[in-house]
């Protein structure tokens, strides 16, 4: 697998270290992303690496969210309709998160193209 992360959870998961049930916890996105107008080359650089690592955050996160759905609907106690809210939840989250990314990586991408513009000018 690419993703350390991921794959760390899905061994431990296959191993019983993990439970699949595990509360899958939720990246933070980066902070304080560089305004374009001011920031340095390095600056949009680092805030580039950390938007890609709240990429990888969140498709370990929604790979957790998978494992734990499969989990519950492993379960033969729970109703049909019960799995069905379930996708529904997991479903969700799961476009929610990464809405989130997109969001982030829309506001970066306006400060670079401020970046660029800024840095033809010189």
């Amino acid at each position: 697998m690419k993703n350390p992360l991921l794959a760390a959870i899905a061994l431990l998961t296959t191993l019983g270290a993990l439970p699949a049930t595990a509360a899958c916890i939720y990246p933070r996105p980066p902070e304080n992303l560089p305004d374009g107008a001011t920031a340095t080359y390095d600056e949009m650089v680092e805030a580039q690496k950390a938007i890609k690592q709240f990429d990888a955050d969140i498709t370990a996160y929604n790979a957790c969210l998978e494992l734990e759905l499969q989990s519950l609907l492993a379960n033969p106690e729970i109703d049909e309709g019960r799995k069905q809210e379930l996708r529904v939840m997991q479903t969700k989250k799961n476009n929610a998160a990464v809405d989130d990314v997109q969001a982030v990586v829309d506001r970066f991408n306006e400060q670079l193209r401020v970046f660029r513009e800024r840095n033809k000018k010189e």
